[in-house]
């Protein structure tokens, strides 16, 4: 077994790591799990050239840089689709900028290739046993039980069409409306920059399953993707005189946001249910799919689609949803959105 190095960044996808746990590093004969934990060095840097920490804070790297790493399955339409090799191989690809690793399946074609990862060994106890981030979750599963809290749910087409804008202009509206109010993000990839911008708007707690030990929540089982909501919604939804908000990755044909949109103990805890689009058309069709494949009606529309004029006239033609621009807030608007 040999020491770890002083001053190693711990990347956002290792947030529940405990650094006491870690008594060295050895390269184990060990097929790799997610939230497997290794020790690395960047061989080659391609797409990401940074790394985001636990705390949130945003570290350049360079090849031969050394940091924590995390074994993890990612879905990401304008990123990567990547997975955990059933084999563990020394080189792997850094699949997302918390620090996330395994290898890339496809890539957006408007991406470089990823940056590598050259694997020095597991990190071990002192027992000799991997360290794996599910085994230090920051709250503990509960039994499935209905929150209290009002919950406002943010779905949308894809990553990238403002639901993370959107999420964080409920927060502010009513944060600034007088209302308590907490958020979480409830499936994804590690990043701690959405959920902080929920606390930045006013969210006084905030988490995501990352705070449960999942690095990501692709490939995770129902009964998984479950644990995740019912345990986030217990802790931060548990007071019926405070809103909750929430987002769910991706767009709603993604396998886990549909898995949980199916359900109805999720869908019976929905208070508001906003949906984003980065166009009208796309507006337009999501709708028509939460309808029909969901049997779920927005409350309101917002996304990328909302600070257009052109494209809110076109989505007017189809529906009477209303549109709220999260970077241009109208509290009485909100009100009317969220509160009635």
């Amino acid at each position: 077994m040999k020491k770890i190095p002083a001053g190693l960044i711990v990347p956002s996808a290792a947030f529940c790591l405990q650094k006491s746990s870690i008594a060295g590093y050895q390269m184990l004969d060990k097929s790799p799990e997610p939230g497997d934990l290794v020790f690395g060095s960047i061989r080659r840097i391609g797409q990401h050239s940074s790394l985001e920490n636990v705390s949130g804070r945003i570290h350049a790297v360079h090849n031969g840089s050394k940091a924590v790493f995390v074994f993890g399955n990612r879905y990401a339409p304008d990123h990567y689709e990547g997975i955990i090799q059933e084999d563990l191989i020394k080189d792997v690809d850094l699949l997302a900028r918390s620090g996330m690793i395994g290898t890339v399946v496809t890539k957006n074609a408007m991406l470089k290739d990823p940056t590598r990862i050259r694997i020095h060994g597991h990190l071990v106890d002192k027992q000799g046993k991997v360290l794996n981030t599910r085994d230090f979750p920051k709250f503990k599963k509960t039994p499935a039980k209905k929150g209290k809290a009002k919950l406002v749910l943010v779905v949308g087409t894809a990553m990238n069409s403002g639901k993370s804008l959107a999420a964080a202009a409920c927060c502010r509206a009513l944060h600034q409306m007088g209302y308590a109010v907490n958020g979480c993000k409830m499936t994804g990839t590690a990043s701690l920059k959405d959920i902080l911008h929920m606390n930045d708007a006013g969210a006084k707690e905030f988490a995501d399953f990352t705070y449960l030990g999942h690095p990501s929540t692709y490939k995770l089982t129902l009964d998984e993707m479950l644990d995740v909501f019912h345990t986030l919604d217990s802790k931060l939804g548990s007071n019926s005189k405070n809103f909750l908000v929430v987002e769910f990755a991706d767009g709603i044909n993604q396998r886990e946001t549909a898995m949980l949109l199916e359900c109805p103990e999720i869908v019976s805890r929905i208070h508001k249910l906003i949906f984003c689009a980065a166009d009208a058309l796309g507006a337009v069709g999501g709708i028509h799919i939460l309808k029909t494949k969901f049997n779920l009606v927005p409350d309101a529309v917002s996304g990328l689609c909302s600070s257009s004029p052109l494209h809110i006239r076109e989505l007017n033609n189809f529906t009477d949803a209303p549109v709220f621009n999260g970077a241009d807030l109208k509290l009485d608007q909100m009100a009317e959105i969220l509160l009635n």
